[in-house]
């Protein structure tokens, strides 16, 4: 039953930021509520408040805060974490398009249906910029370990490559967005995380897109 309840969450949480997002092209997301959030996903307003917390955290969630230890070992090879990053970016961008809400409005890169529309809002609100660096924050804490626990690096020093990792990815979307998000931004980070392959020897390896 705990699978079934988690798979509905999960559903539910998707449904939340699509709507959102649909309402926040529209409008613009200074001028949605919560509260018009949860009429357009058809939940309650509380429910928004407990996945989300604000509605910072609807544009920000993304399936990485949701990974269990685990999954999180599966997802990123300590070994090769530029690799698995770029790997993840590749299958999020090829993911097809959604279908529902309003079509293209024409602000902004990729608007519309793109897998990445959330991302403008990233660099478009301060609010929603602060919340998403408090993210990445959280995701180096969990992540500096993982690396570190290879024996390679000292701790500070795995500390400092993480925070360059996530900080960096953070970097690539952001002149992503400046260039006007006209070409895949894989190649964005892929570019930029070039500097960083050589402190894993694997890295430099070819991987499959």
């Amino acid at each position: 039953m705990s699978g079934l309840r988690q798979r509905w969450r999960l559903k539910a949480m998707r449904t939340i930021q699509e709507r959102a997002l649909d309402l926040f092209d529209e409008r613009g997301f200074g001028a949605v509520t919560i509260e018009e959030i949860a009429a357009a996903a058809e939940v309650s307003p509380s429910s928004v408040y407990r996945y989300f917390g604000t509605k910072e955290g609807i544009v920000v969630a993304d399936e990485f805060d949701r990974m269990s230890p685990e999954a999180l070992k599966d997802f990123l090879a300590p070994d090769d974490p530029v690799g698995s990053l770029l790997r993840a970016v590749r299958a999020y961008e090829s993911a097809p398009q959604s279908t529902s809400g309003p079509e293209n409005t024409g602000e902004g890169p990729q608007t519309g249906k793109s897998p990445w529309r959330r991302v403008r809002y990233f660099f478009a609100e301060p609010s929603v910029r602060e919340a998403v660096c408090a993210n990445l924050d959280r995701a180096s804490g969990r992540i500096a370990p993982l690396i570190a626990a290879t024996g390679e690096l000292t701790e500070t020093q795995a500390r400092v490559i993480t925070n360059a990792l996530v900080f960096g990815y953070f970097a690539a979307l952001e002149q992503w967005y400046l260039d006007g998000g006209t070409r895949p931004i894989a190649d964005y980070v892929e570019e930029g995380m070039r500097p960083l392959r050589g402190i894993w020897p694997s890295s430099g390896r070819e991987h499959p897109a």
